[in-house]
């Protein structure tokens, strides 16, 4: 019976902790402000800190669109829950070859950022980077979200307020108490935690195209999460699955056809129907 009392002592111990702790163990921020007006990268593109660098600072655009050139739209893309924005420069490499201007936005309290971590800091935040960066370079307005980012994304999308053209999630969960319960069934994990990020509830409420992009052997969020969140949404909608892709795996090569797949389906005027996958 003592041994007993131990263990059932251990565990609450360890619930406990794992209750004060929990967003560290979801936020993994990179502090570390811009240090310069403009990145270059080695294939000589070029992202600026936007709309600075100074305390108005929320996070990059990309500076490489040919003067003149048809913009084809604004993407707004929310990153993973580790580093910062300027992690990401690859969705701009993808994106601006395709014409499309580019903004990498950050967080509260990641890449020099002021501010709290949680659910609902990010979330408005989010916001209201879509309303500046729609005011700054037009629309259509698409957002992008990966990982955490597609739950920060889905949150954004469902401002009523916002004109958002679509929305393309990859490795997204449906509600983040159902994640946390299939990665951590030994702890009453949908009960700790403070942040829901609901995105089945939240993209049910935009209503409009959402793409849905699974890694089939994803080993953080489980590729079932995802399909779920894709079974349960409303139309329009439409999935691809990276085969034999895990989390941090999948293709980011800008050349990868299915960049033009999820463009061009988000763009096409009859989004009704699920779509056969790729």
């Amino acid at each position: 019976m003592q041994i007993l009392l131990y263990l059932l002592a251990g565990y609450l111990l360890l619930v406990g902790i794992v209750f004060l702790v929990q967003r560290k163990l979801l936020y993994f921020p990179d502090p570390t402000p811009p240090a310069v007006d403009t990145v270059r990268l080695a294939n000589g593109m070029i992202f600026e800190p936007w709309p600075d660098r100074g305390p108005a600072f929320r996070g990059y655009v990309g500076a490489n669109l040919p003067k003149g050139a048809p913009v084809r739209g604004t993407v707004i893309v929310f990153h993973g829950n580790a580093g910062s924005a300027r992690d990401r420069f690859y969705y701009g490499l993808a994106l601006e070859a395709r014409n499309y201007r580019v903004v990498l936005a950050e967080y509260p309290a990641y890449g020099g950022r002021v501010g709290e971590l949680g659910e609902n800091a990010f979330i408005r935040d989010g916001q209201e980077t879509a309303r500046l960066a729609l005011a700054t370079f037009g629309g259509p307005l698409l957002i992008w979200g990966e990982s955490l980012g597609a739950a920060v994304a889905a949150g954004v999308a469902a401002d009523p307020a916002l004109p958002v053209a679509g929305v393309a999630l990859i490795t997204p969960w449906d509600s983040l108490p159902d994640l946390a319960q299939t990665l951590y069934w030994y702890l009453p994990a949908r009960w700790l935690l403070r942040d829901r990020y609901d995105n089945l509830a939240a993209l049910n409420r935009y209503g409009g195209k959402v793409a849905v992009l699974v890694a089939e052997r994803d080993e953080i969020i489980p590729a079932p999460r995802s399909q779920r969140l894709y079974d349960e949404l409303r139309e329009p909608k439409r999935r691809w699955v990276f085969a034999d892709a895990g989390h941090n795996s999948w293709p980011v090569d800008p050349r990868s056809l299915w960049w033009d797949e999820v463009l061009q389906w988000l763009e096409s005027g009859n989004g009704t129907g699920t779509a056969p996958e790729s």
